[in-house]
């Protein structure tokens, strides 16, 4: 349930909405505008709970249902879009990030060569596995602590964020010296308890699709996060598993345009990981620029 406070609502006015959410036993979010205040109201019982309990309180202008199963990272509860902030870099705002580096970690020299050609051709971002689910366990794991204190040095000589990923909660403490944006992978997007400490540690978080999610699990991944009080969400389209067996993945650059309509968060898209193949690349790359180049236009409901 979404209640809309009216533009100069007092703050004990929003404070009473939470308290009678709060009497009720629901969870609150608070979406704080630049001229309102927008209340979002959390439980398995909203959906029978009369909408007039809050429509009659002080202040609030009107209260809607969110009909659909994300609630967060819905455009109802936030309509206009969320950019995340990475120290001066800005994701989801007008200027196309880049972000490109290593899947994984294997040496200081080979992660500098990289970041050193990465940024100058235009990435702001570099990226560098230390950690590195396979689907073998005989496969590279990564090289852990070691590959985390190498991305700390790159970073610290090339004056670029670091976006890592992470694969259990534990590795928290660890990587908050070492990276900026934390990356959920696919594998990972389900894994509710990681979704949580991820979200609570306060750091800036990649959640990447599901090999086999649709978007309205992904979204609901990402709900589990934002629900921590941490906004700094970015979506990435990575490929889905479909019959196609020419890719490693089928690349839904529709999905982008479905997070953009129905989803207030940023996206991103990973091209390499949907390929397979470098010389795939270029042409997903520049399918998923014409998509994230999309005016408001189209993110019409």
């Amino acid at each position: 349930m979404i209640v809309e406070m009216r533009r100069g609502a007092s703050q004990n006015q929003v404070d009473a909405v939470v308290a009678r959410a709060h009497a009720y036993g629901f969870e609150v979010q608070l979406n704080v505008g630049t001229d309102k205040v927008v209340v979002a109201i959390l439980g398995s019982e909203t959906g029978r709970t009369p909408t007039d309990v809050f429509a009659v309180l002080p202040g609030v202008e009107s209260v809607t249902r969110i009909m659909r199963p994300y609630k967060l990272a819905s455009r109802d509860f936030k309509p206009e879009p969320t950019v995340v902030q990475v120290g001066s870099l800005a994701v989801g705002g007008p200027r196309l990030v880049v972000m490109a580096g290593p899947c994984s970690v294997e040496s200081q020299e080979q992660l500098a060569v990289v970041a050193r050609h990465v940024t100058r051709v235009g990435a702001t971002v570099l990226r560098g596995g230390a950690y590195k689910p396979r689907t073998s366990p005989f496969s590279f794991q990564g090289l852990r602590e070691e590959g985390l204190h190498i991305l700390g040095q790159v970073r610290a000589e090339f004056g670029v964020p670091i976006v890592s990923e992470i694969t259990e909660p534990h590795q928290i403490d660890g990587m908050l010296d070492n990276v900026d944006i934390f990356q959920i992978g696919a594998r990972n997007m389900q894994n509710y308890p990681l979704l949580t400490a991820v979200g609570r540690s306060g750091r800036p978080c990649i959640l990447k699709r599901g090999l086999a999610a649709t978007v309205t699990e992904w979204l609901q991944a990402a709900d589990y996060i934002l629900a921590t009080g941490n906004a700094g969400v970015i979506l990435c389209e990575r490929g889905i598993r479909t019959f196609e067996d020419s890719t490693r993945f089928t690349l839904d650059i529709a999905s982008v345009g479905v997070i953009k309509r129905f989803s207030h968060l940023p996206v991103i898209v990973d091209p390499s990981h949907a390929a397979g193949h470098y010389a795939l690349v270029p042409t997903l790359a520049r399918a998923a620029g014409a998509a994230l180049a999309a005016l408001d236009p189209l993110t019409a409901r």
